[in-house]
């Protein structure tokens, strides 16, 4: 996600594509932020240094284009400024000795240093076990000590390259508010002592989960955007990124195969005016038929590992969904008992109200009103437990109590989308 608001630009310059610069940024930041940490081990100057070289390259690039070795650029600039940082840090004296002396020029240090990340990042050719280089900070970052807001800004800062002000518009928080968060995660990797590694024995499951659960609220926060959904492309690259490193993990292909299927809807949730469509109104004819064929193949390869978990099911939720050929169609006692199994497996209150929703398909509202009202208590500030409630209410001709349900969720939530279908609920039950 690239933020244009960096820089002005001549309009008689040719713009170099935004997506490019994501692309390319996503590409090459992860893997140089990895090179510096190994390098001088401290991972505070490594990530804000390729922070400074990503915001140095959205400028420069923006005006002169692209550089033919775009990954070269970046690892250069952020060794210069890692230089300068360590230069002000005495206790650093003898990373600054290494570090000067590889950064005398790109092709001296492809061919002088040992490391072949650092080296092929400089020379644009990718290293063979370059996709692993970002899973080790992936981790680091998403680990169980920091808070959860921490992780998702830090996975974003160091793994996919995104700036601060970009990071803070994605979540609408303040950028001072963002880089105090920042600046506490970091701290909290010196203080703990967390490594950069990949779990091994029986704590990698729940690490693993930590990770996609960190993946899984990025695509979240860009799914529910309007405005911009580039932060979801970005959590499916992530995504990408996980099941590709760990092939043999059926949860991260889980996923992947999830948060694909749910992008190749994203064109049918909004219509012409901008206001949010329900999945049984869109037009399923602007679904994408490419992606949902390729999370097909992401939950087909998951299937195969035969450990099942909550976002393989989820996943396969979204598969019943984009079979139907119409709302209509929806086979709802397939997703009533994929459901059932998920409870087993997540037994939240979230996936109780999903629950419900297919049982109100398959045994009536009735029957799914009183599953709603069993978690009331835990999600009575879940602004789609009320809006779910008041559809129920309206179902069985409550209408004033609908009317209630509307309201309460009306004031839970900060979507536009969502708050301007839920006025149009309201005034209808008035008329």
């Amino acid at each position: 996600m690239v933020d244009s608001a960096f820089v002005p630009v001549d309009e008689r310059v040719q713009r170099v594509p935004d997506v490019t610069l994501a692309q390319i940024v996503r590409d090459e930041a992860g893997l140089i932020v990895a090179s510096l940490y190994r390098r001088i081990g401290d991972f505070d100057i490594a990530e804000e240094s390729v922070q400074e070289a990503v915001v140095a390259a959205l400028r420069s690039w923006r005006i002169d284009g692209v550089p033919a070795n775009p990954g070269g650029w970046l690892t250069l600039t952020a060794k210069r400024y890692a230089i300068d940082r360590l230069r002000r840090s005495v206790r650093e004296e003898k990373a600054i000795d290494a570090l000067t002396l590889a950064s005398s020029g790109a092709r001296r240090l492809a061919e002088e240093d040992a490391d072949p990340a650092l080296a092929a990042a400089t020379t644009g050719e990718p290293p063979s076990d370059a996709l692993d280089d970002r899973i080790p900070m992936l981790f680091g970052c998403c680990h169980p000590a920091l808070r959860v807001e921490a992780r998702l800004a830090l996975t974003l800062r160091a793994v996919v390259g995104l700036t601060t002000p970009q990071i803070a518009h994605a979540f609408l928080v303040p950028e001072p508010t963002l880089a105090q968060r920042l600046v506490r995660a970091k701290r909290k990797i010196t203080a703990v002592g967390i490594g950069f590694e990949i779990p091994t024995g029986s704590e990698r499951a729940s690490r693993l989960d930590d990770v996609l659960t960190a993946v899984y609220l990025t695509y979240n926060a860009g799914y529910l955007s309007q405005q911009d959904s580039s932060l979801a492309d970005d959590a499916i690259w992530l995504a990408e990124l996980v099941a590709r490193a760990l092939p043999d993990e059926p949860e991260a292909w889980g996923l992947l195969a999830l948060i694909t299927s749910l992008s190749a809807r994203a064109s049918a949730r909004f219509d012409r005016r901008g206001r949010l469509v329900l999945l049984s109104d869109q037009d399923r004819s602007r679904w994408d038929r490419v992606r949902l064929a390729r999370s097909e193949g992401y939950l087909a390869r998951s299937a195969e590992l035969r450990r099942p978990g909550r976002y393989q099911l989820q996943a396969a939720i979204a598969a019943c969904h984009a079979e139907a050929e119409t709302w209509a169609a929806t086979d709802w006692l397939q997703i009533l008992t994929l459901y059932d199994l998920l409870l087993r497996h997540q037994p939240s209150p979230i996936v109780r109200l999903n629950h419900a929703i297919a049982l109100r398909h398959v045994s009536g509202p009735a029957a799914a009103l009183a599953e709603v009202d069993s978690v009331a208590e835990w999600l009575a500030d879940y602004h789609l437990l009320h809006a779910t409630r008041a559809q129920l209410l309206a179902e069985l001709g409550d209408h004033d109590r609908a009317r209630e349900a509307n309201v309460r969720a009306l004031s839970l939530t900060d979507n536009p989308a969502e708050r301007e279908l839920l006025h149009a609920r309201i005034v209808a039950y008035e008329g």
